[in-house]
């Protein structure tokens, strides 16, 4: 299969290891791998904040950017619900823009979406020791993905999957929510991180870079050694 790769801002700037991770892991599972260089933010950032005529310059170049593309696979829950489920919506009073919009839509995944669901994948062949607990994206609800992070990560080898207290709460990120709402936004993270460290693991582990930054950003605040990473870099790991 060919795919092409929605790396995210985040990531880009700074989580590049998550893009790395995750072409290197499709690639051992034999999926050739581009990376359209035009691409750009996705325009959720505006979109949420309510500039939607900027979201939707912003999503009409990412439809033109990814266009031609067979499949277009995303390390992020949050990204990948912006590109199916909302460029749709900012694009209802357009027919043009919202049939390549759905176009768009229909051959987009989220990537542990597009191992179980598209490749048929639960084994990965991955191996990584050590205790890890998952939290769950909240924009994975969106798009109905409850269970693909939890069965590809209860596949990886000598890793113990330990279960997080509150798992699908959301940690506080909500991208311009944690500005706005600072003391509420502190709060959530807080608790969310209290039940990773009740956990006992070495390591917590989401599909989203947001929510990565958030936790990770609270856990060395309080000198704690619990490790942040990426689903794909738990899978890319042999």
């Amino acid at each position: 299969m060919n795919v092409s790769l929605l790396v995210t801002c985040l990531s880009d700037v700074l989580f590049p290891r998550i893009g790395v991770a995750t072409t290197r892991l499709l690639r051992r599972m034999g999926v050739r791998v581009s990376f359209p260089t035009g691409q750009t933010c996705c325009g959720q950032p505006q979109y949420n904040s309510g500039y939607h005529d900027d979201a939707r310059n912003l999503a009409k170049h990412t439809i033109q950017t990814f266009e031609r593309a067979e499949r277009v696979v995303v390390p992020s829950g949050s990204c990948a619900a912006m590109v199916k489920l909302e460029f749709p919506e900012l694009f209802k009073d357009e027919p043009s823009w919202h049939k390549r919009s759905l176009e768009l839509a229909s051959r987009t995944h989220e990537l542990s979406d597009y191992i179980v669901n598209v490749l048929g994948r639960d084994d990965v062949g991955a191996r990584f020791p050590g205790r890890v607990t998952y939290h769950m994206s909240c924009h994975l609800r969106g798009l109905r993905l409850f269970n693909e992070p939890i069965r590809l990560l209860r596949n990886v080898r000598d890793l113990t999957l330990i279960d997080l207290e509150r798992a699908d709460e959301c940690c506080g990120f909500g991208g311009s929510f944690a500005v706005r709402y600072q003391d509420i936004s502190g709060a959530m993270v807080r608790d969310k991180c209290r039940f990773i460290e009740n956990a006992g693991v070495d390591a917590v582990v989401a599909t989203d870079a947001g929510c990565l930054m958030n936790m990770g950003g609270y856990l060395r605040r309080e000198r704690k050694a619990i490790k942040t990473l990426h689903l794909a870099e738990v899978l890319e790991a042999t």
